[in-house]
């Protein structure tokens, strides 16, 4: 009898198949977290990126790129994570990121970052995720939840990606109109 441990579900002898997530950030401010976040959990995760969206697909079409976010970056993944920094509310492609993660009935969770901006206790998250916490589809953790002591959590990041893929897909409140620009952060 052997003494290897085999996850719930894997093929002895065969390794575990990562999960692909996507990732959606400013890339211009934390592109650090993302890249902390992607050698920490690699073992475990595929991080996928636009590879900022600008470089990457030509077009003003806003239905067109769309369309490649959902074919490109979020097909094979089964969530997105939106890390929240500073000027992350007011990025344009990070709301049309969850725009298409939405339309996918992908799960969404939104990490705040240290560098998010508190105001009276309160973050500041892009609107259209704000939306969806608020009719209780999104999930919300901290940077600190996920690396307590400076350690990387993989079982919470396991357990609220899980969560995060079996939300009642009727919550889901994607109704608001694309942002058409950046915007500027009010402080």
């Amino acid at each position: 009898m052997s003494n290897v441990f085999s996850p719930i579900g894997a093929i002895p002898g065969k390794p575990v198949e990562k999960r692909a997530v996507f990732i959606s950030y400013h890339h211009g401010r934390d592109q650090a977290y993302y890249d902390y976040f992607a050698h920490v959990f690699a073992e475990s995760y595929q991080s996928i990126r636009d590879k900022s969206l600008r470089q990457e697909i030509w077009s003003d079409n806003s239905e067109y790129i769309l369309r490649r976010i959902r074919e490109d970056y979020l097909t094979g993944t089964s969530c997105t994570l939106v890390l929240c920094g500073r000027e992350t509310p007011w990025r344009k492609f990070v709301d049309w990121e969850i725009k298409a993660t939405l339309d996918k009935e992908h799960g969404l969770i939104g990490i705040a970052l240290p560098t998010s901006p508190v105001s009276n206790g309160k973050v500041f998250v892009p609107h259209r995720f704000f939306d969806n916490y608020q009719s209780r589809y999104a999930l919300w953790l901290t940077w600190g939840q996920l690396f307590p002591d400076q350690q990387a959590n993989v079982t919470v990041l396991r357990n609220v990606i899980a969560s995060a893929n079996v939300r009642p897909k009727e919550l889901i409140d994607n109704m608001r109109g694309l942002m058409s620009r950046n915007g500027v952060p009010p402080y």
